[in-house]
């Protein structure tokens, strides 16, 4: 059952009754988005940024995030145009760790540290994604995006004795692999192979239709508007974030009334931002069993 959708209600049964047998029960695995929700860029637009095709690709992803075009339809299309190279990916692994969202990565450390198997399912590029969530703390098995080959006879491919780490940084896009990441509803496949490995209530963070889609895969989908509130988004989700700051996540997944004095602030920010609205919920009375929780 879906953390929203609370037993049927008797028509003479009062409000405080439901309210007494209303439950927010915690979550065992917590999955998150990367661009827009762990960081307040777009890793695609920022490629475009650098090679001077902002526009066109901007266009694109916005269609694709808010749902106008199928995501299929634009990942290679956006890729060719591009044709980045291993060192624009690594530049981006940089740049997303100078964008990270404010505490994020302190709201991923306390729910690792009280248990929470915490994963990145991103339709962003792997090696920018895999060395950023690498810095935030997670295996790499934790980490899915799309991988990508490249052309190794490019650039001063034959100086190897100059490469850093071995690896020819001006190798440039080949292909990249299709996969469930390239496609819509692509994320609900991942997360549910996931499910099969590890046991417990599944809670899913991000900003974009994918994200919004792969809902049918957890156990409740937390959309986040603290970079772009998506109206489709809104409306869809059975909780929202509207503030910069995924503080929230952290009653939302623990539902408990204290936590390790180490992660306090951020827990206590994210009850404040649930007390103030800035966190909404389709089920005003799963709001209040929550909250009967972190009392």
């Amino acid at each position: 059952m879906s953390l929203a959708t609370l037993p049927p209600q008797n028509e003479t049964e009062s409000t405080s009754s439901r309210l007494r047998r209303a439950d927010w029960a915690p979550f065992e695995l917590v999955f998150f988005d990367c661009d827009s929700t762990l960081v307040s860029i777009e890793g695609i637009d920022e490629l475009a940024r650098w090679v001077g095709c902002e526009a066109e690709v901007a266009a694109l992803t916005t269609q694709a995030m808010n749902g106008d075009l199928p995501l299929e339809a634009v990942y290679s299309r956006r890729l060719e145009m591009l044709r980045p190279t291993r060192e624009h990916l690594r530049r981006l692994g940089q740049l997303y760790r100078e964008h990270l969202i404010p505490g994020a990565d302190q709201v991923i450390a306390a729910l690792r540290s009280l248990g929470r198997e915490v994963f990145i399912i991103s339709g962003g590029l792997a090696q920018a994604v895999q060395e950023f969530g690498v810095f935030l703390g997670l295996p790499i098995p934790n980490i899915h995006a799309v991988e990508m080959d490249f052309n190794q006879l490019t650039g001063r491919w034959w100086e190897t004795w100059k490469h850093p780490g071995g690896r020819n940084p001006d190798e440039r896009y080949l292909t990249h692999a299709t996969g469930p990441l390239t496609v819509g509803k692509g994320k609900a496949e991942i997360i549910r192979a996931i499910r099969q490995a590890h046991r417990g209530r599944a809670l899913l963070v991000g900003d974009g239709l994918s994200d919004l889609e792969a809902g049918e895969a957890v156990d409740l989908f937390v959309g986040f508007g603290g970079v772009v509130a998506r109206d489709r988004v809104r409306a869809g989700s059975e909780v929202f974030i509207d503030a910069p700051s995924l503080a929230p996540i952290l009653p939302l997944a623990l539902a408990q009334p204290t936590i390790p004095a180490d992660y306090e602030s951020h827990y206590l920010e994210g009850i404040r931002l649930i007390r103030e609205g800035k966190v909404t919920f389709q089920n005003p009375v799963a709001r209040e069993a929550l909250l009967q929780r972190l009392e």
